[in-house]
């Protein structure tokens, strides 16, 4: 008997452990969808460097709060999964979003963005964020549009005179 409540203690510590860790934690219900489909997003998932997991979720709401996230434990009804990321921010929401547009078995819950609970409005707006590369494209584009600028002006002068 004890053994199995030591067990369950190792979880949630792991559990615990991932928010703490993670800069972006996703929540959804898998309800639905076959064995090719979760196969398929964990798959996606796992290449954008995020885990994937099942927990019970009695243990989840130990873990959250544990870490100070019970705003966390109203999404934790019925069958769960959990993406976690410990780089990406947006990735997790994106693919989950994206995956869910496609199957509508698959439904957000509820997330944690950078220590802070989020609803599954502000999962989903971070989904429809530009990649964190196509962030930093845009603003490069920017910080070069001035000089791009000067350099077509300068060499307009240059032709100007030059024709002159």
């Amino acid at each position: 008997m004890s053994s199995a409540i030591e067990a369950k203690k190792q979880v949630v510590e792991e559990i615990a452990e991932k928010l703490k860790a993670s800069v972006s934690t996703v929540v959804v219900d898998y309800r639905g969808l076959s064995v090719a489909e979760v196969t398929e997003l964990r798959k996606q998932l796992r290449e954008a460097g995020v885990e994937f997991k099942v927990y019970k979720n009695t243990l989840t709401r130990r873990a959250a709060e544990a870490v100070g996230l019970s705003g966390l434990n109203d999404a934790l009804t019925g069958p769960n999964a959990i993406a976690f990321s410990t780089e990406d921010v947006v990735a997790p929401a994106k693919i989950l979003n994206e995956f869910a547009k496609k199957n509508e078995a698959l439904e957000l819950k509820a997330g944690v963005i950078e220590g802070n609970i989020a609803t599954v409005e502000d999962v989903k707006a971070l989904a429809e964020l530009p990649s964190r590369e196509g962030l930093l494209s845009m603003l490069l584009s920017v910080l070069q549009a001035p000089i791009r600028n000067f350099a077509l002006a300068a060499k307009a002068v240059a032709d100007q005179k030059e024709g002159a």
